[in-house]
């Protein structure tokens, strides 16, 4: 007797459900929308000379367990798109669209929605189109409650404005810009220095919340903060100091 996909444990129908969500992030160079094999963006820049493309790709690593432990999955998919349109900004590099990758082991509807809210919310936010992704049932790879993410994004700039740090030179001024709580990277070390002291429902004085509040803030996006200074400044360099800290990702 064949199986069917539900019988084994995936459901197509329930993935499907979240398109028109993502539709409302969609702007014009968006073509056919949701539904195909690949996203089609048209790619006529107005009022790029010689435009490049920038892209990235990254995960929330294991910040998903904090959230997992808090029974909170509202932030993580902001967290993963302002992560990727960071990391493109450092290049100088506007958002044109995002994709994104959600793996469980069985889809919680409710927890996806969350995630895939942040998605879309983030999205609108930065003026970045999420014009496709994939969420995949694993069932016998991942425990039944637990997920991952990964999302990839695709930003545009003038190849002339390119900002690659081959102009920082002795003297010029570095500015900090400060973040909300921790970035996306780094939570196995934040995890094992806080919570072998700490439970995430404790309240810490210090911090003005729980523990596990404040490893879940958002991961800040820079785009709107930093495009005022580019457009009134010359940048010589632009760093987004994550995982490897201040030395690490300015060196």
């Amino acid at each position: 007797m064949a199986l069917t996909y539900a019988q084994a444990g995936v459901s197509i129908s329930e993935g499907e459900r979240f398109i028109p969500s993502l539709r409302t992030t969609h702007v014009r160079s968006v073509l056919r929308g949701i539904g195909g094999f690949g996203g089609l963006f048209d790619a006529r820049f107005k009022g790029y000379k010689s435009p490049v493309l920038v892209s990235s790709i990254d995960g929330v690593g294991t910040k998903l367990l904090v959230a997992q432990m808090m029974n909170r999955h509202d932030s993580v998919g902001r967290d993963l798109v302002n992560h990727c349109v960071d990391d493109i900004l450092v290049c100088g590099a506007q958002p044109l669209f995002f994709m994104d990758y959600l793996a469980t082991g069985k889809l919680n509807f409710e927890v996806a929605t969350d995630v895939i809210s942040g998605f879309v919310e983030a999205c609108k936010e930065n003026g970045c189109s999420l014009i496709g992704g994939e969420t995949a049932e694993m069932p016998g790879f991942y425990d039944a409650e637990k997920y991952d993410l990964a999302g990839a994004i695709v930003g545009v700039v003038e190849k002339k404005k390119i900002i690659d740090g081959e102009r920082i030179k002795k003297g010029d001024v570095l500015i900090g810009l400060s973040s909300t709580g921790l970035h996306t990277n780094g939570y196995s070390l934040a995890r094992a220095t806080l919570l072998s002291k700490y439970s995430v429902g404790d309240y810490v004085e210090e911090l003005g919340r729980t523990v596990g509040e404040a490893l879940l803030a958002v991961h800040r996006s820079y785009l709107k903060t930093v495009n005022v200074v580019l457009r009134k400044f010359e940048v010589h360099g632009l760093s987004h100091v994550i995982g490897g800290g201040i030395i690490g990702n300015t060196m």
